[in-house]
């Protein structure tokens, strides 16, 4: 997968950023102020994929502040999270997990089960919960996105397709990093736990691979569906800036290797 090249200097402005990008949508922004570098396509509005598991994340993070749950809740697994396609945990309806186990099952291994069970767990429904990601996408000005599912599943319903946008994921990226216990979280090598009752046990590892390729890596969610293609939301650290990278719609339609 293309990502964007950060190795140039950062004292420039942005019209003077020149970036030979393969992706058919992607961004850099500075973190701090928000500024954009440089954009190809950032407003066009595309499936996301697993990145939007970067949303599912905030709102967990944002729950836990407000004291509305807690990391060691317990998780029910209904019928409905059980059911879901890959990539999964493979957990079963009527199994308990922690909260905090599964969050990392969502982030490092990307699980699709998982993300629909915190999604009930935290919004009620997974309706409900998308309903609070669509409210936090328009705080924070995602204008061109819409969600349906937690775990970025292609979709679609009566009001569109789950989308967003390059500049958009940027934005939640933005506000993610904030947040320590999110970074803590994305950056873990690995992570082992239990379900509740002892009966069976898991280790996820982090498929985050620019954390050990990328020099001043901070976190980072990758995506693939056959609707999306390859995507990647990162942030990064130069020198005392930092930067959020994204790229959407990698390898297709003609690149698929």
């Amino acid at each position: 997968m293309m990502v964007i090249s950060l190795l140039f200097p950062m004292n420039v402005q942005a019209d003077q950023v020149v970036a030979d990008v393969a992706a058919p949508h992607a961004i850099l922004m500075e973190v701090s102020t928000g500024t954009v570098l440089m954009e190809k396509a950032a407003d066009e509005k595309v499936h996301p994929a697993s990145v939007t598991k970067i949303m599912t994340m905030l709102l967990i993070m944002e729950a836990l502040e407000q004291g509305k749950i807690a990391l060691n809740d317990t998780v029910t697994v209904s019928e409905y999270a059980a059911s879901m396609p890959d990539v999964q945990l493979h957990i079963r309806e009527g199994e308990r997990y922690r909260l905090q186990d599964l969050c990392y099952s969502l982030m490092l291994e990307s699980h699709n089960d998982s993300a629909v069970a915190i999604a009930e767990h935290v919004g009620g429904t997974v309706e409900g919960f998308a309903a609070m990601m669509n409210q936090k996408a328009k705080h924070l000005g995602c204008y061109h996105t819409y969600f349906i599912t937690p775990n970025g599943l292609d979709a679609e319903d009566e009001h569109g397709k789950h989308s967003t946008t390059a500049k958009d994921l940027a934005r939640i990226m933005r506000c993610c990093i904030k947040n320590e216990k999110f970074l803590s979280i994305t950056r873990e090598p690995s992570w082992t736990f239990t379900d509740m009752d002892g009966n069976r046990s898991f280790t996820v590892q982090n498929k985050n691979a620019f954390l050990q390729m990328m020099e001043g890596a901070l976190t980072g969610k990758t995506g693939f569906t056959n609707e999306a293609g390859y995507c990647y939301v990162g942030a990064l650290e130069r020198g005392e800036k930092r930067l959020i990278t994204v790229v959407l719609a990698c390898g297709w339609p003609n690149h698929k290797t």
